[in-house]
């Protein structure tokens, strides 16, 4: 972090472009034309050639194809960085933060950052694109899948129920989260869900996993989004107004779902927020705009808590709090509609919501303040964690 302090201001990082492809039940192209689109956009939207771009870290969803091959389909050649990348959810907040590195330390000058997936398929239930094993299970993994827990509904549920327990929190808090978040998807013309919804909506919702109604669960998407990393000093003479990399931070607590683990109470936020925010030189009162990863409303909820918006078990009152959430909300959370409304592009979601408010592009949603962004990711089952403080130019 030192060394991080001496680095020269016009040599720190920042975001110089975005790229997002048409988002949601896009059928037709791969993920790997996705993610081929995706750089292009983001490269055409800085305004800079592709020939420009002298590292690239890709990152693949569940469909097969977005790999090392992406230099190929894009004509990049001598590129100085160039690696895949996988931490799920937490991917894209990895990437920014690796790319800053090679930036600020000379490895590359021109980073693009790219994650895309093309999980539905027309004719086919959008359940069907996370459903099924991949892999046979084995050791203690066997004995959870033969007890019911087959995927994430399960395994989410499982943690959003102990939370419950252990501190009080009830499905309609969760429902407030949904329900805000629907309400700044409806001022978000790239949202797939634009509708309002109440919390009676949320309720009378399916059952997906219990304590999960379905307007607990993100939606599935398919498309692909980039960003472009530079310096500084170079973002400045660019096409869009820059967004500076402020701090980052990782953490992986590595879950075991043995006993006396903190499995659904605490996440790896609690460490990387922190962290993050301490690099930035800021506090969690000078947060101005919050995009955080929700998988589910429960990641939300535990993810504020770990930051530090509000105590530890206290999530459930601070969102359900009339006044807090929403377009007029106190706290400005997931403002473009989040994953839950909006599109799910794992990590990318959040991020490019980010770099849209750090901007002040949010048309009808834009947030008045907001200089300091905080940007989460998650991946796995809460195996994972990314944080990014991001600010305007």
């Amino acid at each position: 972090m030192t060394s991080r302090r001496e680095t020269p201001a016009r040599r720190r990082a920042a975001i110089a472009g975005l790229g997002l492809t048409e988002l949601g039940k896009v059928y037709g192209p791969s993920a790997r034309q996705f993610a081929a689109q995706a750089v292009r956009r983001a490269a055409a939207d800085a305004g800079i050639g592709l020939s420009d771009i002298d590292g690239l870290l890709v990152s693949a969803g569940t469909t097969p194809g977005v790999d090392l091959s992406l230099q190929v389909d894009l004509g990049l050649r001598d590129l100085r960085l160039f690696t895949q990348m996988q931490a799920f959810g937490s991917t894209a907040g990895a990437m920014v933060q690796y790319a800053a590195m090679a930036v600020e330390a000379g490895m590359a000058d021109t980073v693009a950052c790219v994650f895309a997936d093309a999980p539905l398929q027309q004719g086919k239930a959008t359940g069907a694109a996370y459903g099924g094993r991949r892999t046979t299970p084995t050791g203690w993994g066997s004995l959870l899948g033969s007890s019911g827990f087959a995927g994430p509904n399960s395994f989410y549920a499982l943690a959003a129920r102990r939370h419950m327990k252990t501190y009080g929190t009830t499905s309609e808090q969760l429902g407030a989260i949904a329900v805000a978040q629907r309400a700044w998807a409806a001022k978000n013309p790239l949202a797939q869900l634009r509708d309002p919804i109440t919390l009676a909506d949320h309720q009378a919702s399916r059952f997906i996993a219990e304590p999960f109604h379905l307007l607990d669960c993100c939606l599935v998407s398919n498309g692909g989004a980039a960003v472009i990393v530079t310096s500084a000093e170079r973002a400045a003479s660019l096409a869009q107004p820059a967004v500076q990399v402020l701090g980052w931070g990782q953490a992986h607590p590595g879950n075991s779902f043995r006993r006396n683990d903190n499995f659904g109470l605490v996440s790896g936020a609690a460490q990387s927020g922190p962290a993050a925010m301490e690099m930035a030189g800021v506090t969690i009162e000078d947060i101005d705009v919050a995009e955080i990863y929700d998988c589910y409303t429960f990641t939300a909820l535990l993810t504020l808590e770990d930051y530090g918006f509000c105590g530890k078990g206290e999530g459930g009152e601070f969102v359900a709090t009339p006044g807090m959430l929403g377009p007029d909300g106190k706290l400005a959370v997931n403002t473009g509609g989040g994953q839950l409304s909006s599109y799910y592009l794992w990590g990318m979601t959040p991020l490019s919501e980010a770099i849209i408010q750090a901007r002040g592009q949010g048309g009808e949603r834009q947030v008045p303040k907001h200089d300091t962004v905080l940007v989460s990711g998650n991946g796995g089952i809460l195996d994972h964690h990314s944080t990014l403080v991001l600010g305007a130019a």
